[in-house]
C-alpha cells in the first residue's frame, strides 16, 4: 500500500517516464519469448519434415528391393530379403532401420551398423501396433525422450505388390537440438545487443516526450504558484498543444480574469473602507481641539473684564491657546489632504537606481548604506512618488533604531528580478511586535506620539497603483526589512 501511495505522489513527468520504460521492457521481453517459441516450433517442424522425407525415401527403396528380389516376398522371408540390403539402406539414407513382423516382433535391424537410440527395439508395443492398425494412413510417429535426448520413430507397413501387409518398418531418428539451440543463442546474443540499444533510445525518447507532455502542465503549475491577488498575473498563450492542455490553459486564463476582477472589487472595497475609517479619524481629530476651544471661549467670555489690569496679558494667552488649537486642526487637515489628494502620476522613463540615490541624499546619517546590482534600471514611474516612498521607509527605519544602539545600520538595496525591480530597506532597530504586524498599513494606525499614521498607508496606495506589492519581515530586537516590488514597464 505504501508503494502505491509513493507512486501516486510521484510527479506526472516521472510516472510517464517510468510507464514508457516499463512498456518498452515488457514489449521487448514478449518479443523475445515469442521469438524463442517460434524457433522451437520451427525446430520441431524441421525434425518432423526431415523424418518424413527419410521415411518416404526409405519406403520407395524398400518397394524397389521387394520388386526386384528373386526370393518369394513373404513375412518369413523378409530377414533373408533384407539380410544385406538393410545395412545398405541404413548407410545410404543415414538412418537406423528396424523391420518387424505383423505382431511387432523384431525380424532384422541395422542397429549393429547404425546405432541411434538406446531403447530396446526387440518388439513394438501393443499400443503402437493398435494405432498403426486403426489409423487411415497406416502410419504413426512415436516421440520418446531417453536420457534427455528426444527421439522420433516413424512406423508404417511393408506391403507386397498386391498391397498386402507383410511387416512393419521402423526408422528412429534423434533430434539435433544443437542446431536450433545454436540458432536461439545467436538470436539471443543479437537481440540482447539490440535490446540494450532500444532501452537507451527508449530512455532518451521517454525523457524528451515526458518533458514535452508535462511542459505545459508545469508552466501552468508555476503560474498558479506565482498567482497573487495584489499584482497583475500574466496569462498563458496557447501554442500547438493538445485539446486537454488547451482547455486547462483556457481555464487558468479565465481564472486570471476573474481574479483580476475580484482584486479590483476588493481594492475598491478596501479603499471605501479606508475612506470611512479616515473620515472617522479626521472627525475625531478635529473634534478633540474643538472642545477645549469652546471651553476656553466660554471661560474667557465669562471672566472677561475690560477694566482688569492684566486684560492684555489674558487676551494674549487666549489668542495663543486658540492659535495652537487651530494649528492642530490645520495639521490634521493637511495630513488628510496629502493622503487623499494623491496627485495624478507624472510618469516618465527614469533610472530607478539614481532616483533612489537621490532620495537618500537628504539624509545626513552616515550609517545609511546603498547597494545596487546594476548601475542602471530603466522603468516608467513618477519620480516624486518613488522619492516619497523611499523617504518614508528610510525615515521609519531611522526612527525604529533606539538611541542606545551603539552601531545603527540601515541598508537600502536595488535589484532587478525578471521583469520587476526590488527595493529593500533593512534596519537593525527594535523590530515590529507580533501583535501589531497586521495593523502596520492601516491608515489610522501609528506607534508614534505624533503624526496620524498615514505614511505607510499612503505609500502602499502608491505602490498598488503601479500593480506592485509591499511587505516586510521583522524580528523583535533585531530589525526589520521592507520589500517593495514594482513591475518594470517601458
Amino acid at each position: 500500500m505504501s508503494n502505491f501511495l509513493g507512486i501516486k505522489r510521484t510527479s506526472l513527468q516521472v510516472r510517464i517516464f517510468i510507464a514508457m520504460i516499463f512498456l518498452t521492457v515488457i514489449s521487448s521481453v514478449l518479443i523475445a519469448m515469442v521469438t524463442i517459441y517460434q524457433f522451437k516450433k520451427e525446430a520441431r517442424n524441421y525434425h518432423q519434415d526431415r523424418l518424413q522425407r527419410k521415411e518416404d525415401a526409405v519406403n520407395e527403396h524398400v518397394n524397389f528391393i521387394l520388386k526386384t528380389t528373386s526370393t518369394e516376398v513373404t513375412t518369413a522371408n523378409l530377414p533373408f530379403i533384407f539380410k544385406e540390403k538393410i545395412f545398405e539402406l541404413s548407410t545410404i539414407h543415414n538412418i537406423q532401420i528396424n523391420i518387424y513382423d505383423l505382431d511387432g516382433k523384431l525380424l532384422i535391424s541395422s542397429k549393429g551398423n547404425f546405432i541411434v537410440d538406446k531403447a530396446n527395439n526387440s518388439e513394438i508395443s501393443p499400443t503402437v501396433l493398435k494405432i498403426i492398425e486403426t489409423t487411415s494412413t497406416k502410419k504413426f510417429t512415436d516421440l520418446r525422450i531417453i536420457d534427455g535426448v528426444t527421439y522420433r520413430s516413424a512406423y508404417n507397413y511393408i506391403k507386397d505388390a498386391k498391397f498386402k501387409p507383410l511387416g512393419i518398418i521402423s526408422m528412429p531418428i534423434a533430434e539435433e537440438k544443437w542446431f536450433y539451440e545454436k540458432q536461439v543463442n545467436s538470436f539471443l546474443l543479437l537481440f540482447g545487443q539490440i535490446y540494450i540499444f532500444v532501452i537507451i533510445l527508449a530512455i532518451i525518447l521517454a525523457y524528451i516526450l515526458s518533458n514535452y507532455i508535462t511542459k505545459s502542465i508545469q508552466l501552468i503549475s508555476e503560474r498558479i504558484q506565482k498567482t497573487n491577488l495584489n499584482r497583475k498575473n500574466e496569462k498563458i498563450k496557447v501554442q500547438n498543444t493538445s485539446s486537454e492542455i488547451e482547455t486547462l490553459i483556457n481555464s487558468y486564463n479565465q481564472m486570471v480574469d476573474k481574479l483580476e476582477e475580484s482584486a479590483e472589487k476588493l481594492a475598491q472595497s478596501q479603499r471605501e473602507m479606508a475612506w470611512r475609517e479616515m473620515a472617522k479619524q479626521v472627525a475625531h481629530e478635529i473634534k478633540n481641539p474643538l472642545t477645549p476651544m469652546k471651553l476656553t471661549v466660554q471661560s474667557f467670555q465669562r471672566k472677561f473684564n475690560p477694566t482688569d489690569e492684566k486684560v492684555n496679558e489674558k487676551i494674549k494667552d487666549f489668542c495663543e491657546t486658540m492659535v495652537q488649537q487651530i494649528d492642530t486642526m490645520s495639521a490634521v487637515a493637511s495630513a488628510f489632504s496629502n493622503f487623499a489628494s494623491m496627485p495624478a502620476q507624472q510618469n516618465t522613463q527614469l533610472n530607478i537606481v539614481k532616483v533612489v540615490q537621490l532620495a537618500l541624499d537628504i539624509f545626513n546619517e552616515d550609517f545609511i548604506q546603498f547597494q545596487s546590482t546594476e548601475e542602471e534600471i530603466i522603468a516608467t514611474f513618477d519620480q516624486s512618488q518613488i522619492i516619497r516612498i523611499i523617504n518614508n521607509l528610510v525615515k521609519n527605519a531611522i526612527q525604529a533604531i533606539p538611541t542606545y544602539e551603539p552601531f545603527p545600520h540601515i541598508l537600502v538595496k536595488v535589484a532587478r528580478i525578471e521583469n520587476e525591480v526590488l527595493i529593500t530597506i533593512s534596519d537593525n532597530g527594535s523590530g515590529i511586535p507580533n501583535d501589531i504586524k497586521d495593523k502596520i498599513f492601516e491608515p489610522k494606525f501609528t506607534t508614534k506620539t505624533s503624526g496620524m499614521g498615514l505614511g505607510l498607508a499612503m505609500i502602499k496606495n502608491m505602490i498598488e497603483a503601479y500593480k506592485g506589492t509591499i511587505h516586510f519581515e521583522t524580528t523583535v530586537d533585531k530589525g526589520t526589512t521592507f520589500y517593495v516590488q514594482l513591475p518594470i514597464t517601458n
